[in-house]
This record gives structure tokens, sequence and C-alpha cells, in this order.
């Protein structure tokens, strides 16, 4: 299931244990199946059965690791604006195909506004950035971009506030 496809329809049912369950697993998702089930007040059949049902509607979407880019060589985050005269199906199935395809983005988002897709990139340098760049031009055409580069991250999160 795409991101896209779990974004639409209506809100899965959550009760207060699920969603006790789903914060303790955004602060670590390590945390063993006794230690939430102590937490929360339910039995660790409960979890279980809790966890796999919410996998299936979509509610959790993977488990994963979080990265501290700086530690791996990834020191510099840009954000690029891309505006296009291209509003067609055949542009936007490219454009996707292109951001799937481009491990340098991390998050892509198609705005409202004046502003029609939203790019953060993670990259070791400018130097780096400026290659990236121009590939990402020589691939698809872009009607105007412009890009900006983090000085300083002053909140990152991934919990969601449930």
């Amino acid at each position: 299931m795409t991101e896209s496809q779990l974004e639409t329809g209506t809100p899965a049912p959550l009760d207060e244990a699920d969603r006790a369950i789903l914060r303790l697993l955004q602060q670590n998702a390590t945390v063993s199946m006794d230690r939430i089930a102590s937490k929360v007040g339910v039995s660790k059949t409960s979890v279980w059965n809790r966890l796999q049902r919410m996998t299936r509607d979509g509610v959790i979407m993977r488990q994963t690791i979080i990265v501290n880019p700086a530690r791996v060589g990834l020191n510099e985050t840009f954000f690029i604006e891309v505006r296009t005269d291209q509003h067609n199906a055949q542009w936007l199935e490219e454009f996707a195909a292109l951001v799937q395809s481009t491990p340098e983005i991390m998050e892509a988002h198609r705005l409202a506004g004046r502003i029609d897709y939203l790019l953060k990139v993670q990259v070791a340098s400018t130097r780096e950035f400026d290659s990236f760049y121009k590939r990402l031009v020589a691939r698809i055409h872009l009607f105007d971009v412009s890009s900006s580069l983090s000085m300083e991250v002053l909140k990152h999160e991934t919990a969601l506030p449930l």
C-alpha cells in the first residue's frame, strides 16, 4: 500500500489502548511486548493482536530505525520548491517515478498554492547537492525551481501527536 493510498479514506477506529501502544512504539520500536502490556494495562496477547490489526489496517506503515544524517556523512538538508507548467497525467507519472527512484529525496509533497511540489533532499555537501540538482533538471522539465539550505534543525519529530 502506498502512502497516498493510506492517506485516503476514514481514520481507523483506535481506542485509548491502541493510542498508548502507538505512543510507546513511536518513541522506541524495540520495547518488548511484556513492557508494552504492563504500561498499557492489557495482556501481551492483546498487544500482539492490536499490533497485527493496526498493521493490517494501515495504521502502522512500517517499522524502521532513525539514522543520524551527520553521523553517516549526510550533513546537508536542502528544500526544493518546484513549479511546473505541465499539469498532465504523463508529466505527473514521470515526476513521481523520478522522486521514487532518487534516494537523496527524503520527502516529496504536492502542495496547494503558489508552489506545486516541495522536496526534502539529504546530501553530504553543497557540491553534492549541485550534482544532484543538475541530474534532477536534466531528467524532467521543471518550469521554476528554487532551493534552500537548512541552516539548523529546530525540531525533527517522527512521532505523531496521538
